[in-house]
């Protein structure tokens, strides 16, 4: 219904389905000014605070909004306090996904679901202080700007081997992608044109902060401190780590399969010297028995074709995730208000 004499409008609201593919369903309502995406694993112990201090935030800048929480497979009661949160919060929407897919899934199903003229995105551990979130709001309403990213002026009370393994990450993206995400977030606030533009993108295997600023809109920087976890320790493992950054440098740069080919070029251009002074060498009969240098040139020639073999092997492996066409996540329960 409509509500403060502005009329209703006809939303197709795209909501993931029990399969991870967008089904758009027809209803009346007024489409909120603001949707924040929180994804969500195993915060059952400050997911109320969250909540509350989302909410209180979103509400002193705009009447019209609503929270959209994934819950990314969590084995805590997570999903249980979010049901009993939502009887009090009717602005609160949830997705539950069938098990854990990873943060990038996660985020997927929330912008996918969210059907605010502008959505934000944000943790769910407090470490993206809401307190932020009118002054991003406001920054976006002057129409300057369709991305307004919070980044990291400082990395709180992060470990200092956490704050390496993050700089090494950043280093490496940029040297390969040509993408520069030193201090970036997943704290943004998107328009709406850059949401339609995101669901446009069907691979697979997704890096959010990668393709949002592949897309190159209008975007400007708000810098923020990382706030201390609430609860909980960072659900981030150096595995994940890793993983993450193999599928964010073979989804945005080629440049790895074209590094096989530069050390093939290097290798020849030393075989081709090293056997011009084996070959005078053997003519001037200074030649000396031995094998080092045949053991240390099989250890070079060895470890650089298994290297390439690695290399080689993860642009098949997205090639392969990509070929089967298996969804980004799979939702098993639906948390949903008829009016947001």
């Amino acid at each position: 219904n409509a509500t403060d004499g502005a009329p209703a409008i006809l939303y197709a609201s795209p909501v993931a389905t029990l399969f991870g593919t967008r089904m758009c369903f027809t209803r009346m309502f007024m489409q909120p000014e603001i949707s924040v995406v929180i994804p969500v694993y195993c915060e059952e112990a400050g997911i109320r605070l969250t909540l509350q201090q989302v909410g209180k935030f979103v509400a002193s800048t705009t009447s019209s909004w609503e929270i959209v929480l994934v819950d990314d497979g969590s084995k805590d009661n997570t999903w249980q306090e979010v049901t009993a949160i939502a009887e009090h919060m009717p602005q609160l929407r949830g997705l539950r996904l069938s098990r854990n897919f990873g943060k990038e899934a996660a985020l997927a199903a929330g912008l996918e679901t969210a059907c605010g003229k502008a959505v934000v995105i944000m943790d769910g551990d407090l470490q993206h202080p809401p307190s932020l979130l009118p002054k991003m709001i406001a920054t976006w309403r002057t129409g300057d700007f369709d991305i307004v990213e919070a980044v990291k002026s400082s990395r709180g009370d992060e470990s200092t081997l956490s704050a390496a393994r993050a700089k090494i990450f950043y280093l490496i993206l940029r040297a390969f992608s040509g993408h520069d995400l030193n201090g970036a977030s997943d704290y943004k606030l998107l328009d709406q044109r850059v949401i339609q533009a995101y669901r446009s993108m069907k691979e697979r295997n997704v890096f959010f902060r990668g393709m949002i600023s592949w897309m190159g809109y209008r975007s400007t920087q708000i810098p923020f401190e990382v706030e201390p976890r609430i609860a909980g320790d960072s659900g981030w493992s150096v595995f994940s780590l890793v993983r993450l950054a193999a599928v964010a440098v073979t989804s945005f740069s080629t440049f790895p399969l074209h590094l096989i080919t530069i050390f093939g070029v290097v290798f020849f251009a030393f075989s081709v010297l090293l056997s011009m002074h084996t070959v005078y060498m053997k003519l001037s009969g200074a030649a000396i028995t031995g094998f080092t240098t045949v053991i240390l040139l099989l250890l070079i020639i060895g470890s650089s074709l298994m290297i390439g073999l690695g290399i080689i092997g993860e642009y098949l492996a997205r090639i392969y995730d990509e070929v089967k066409q298996r969804p980004r996540y799979i939702v098993s329960q639906v948390l949903r208000q008829n009016n947001p």
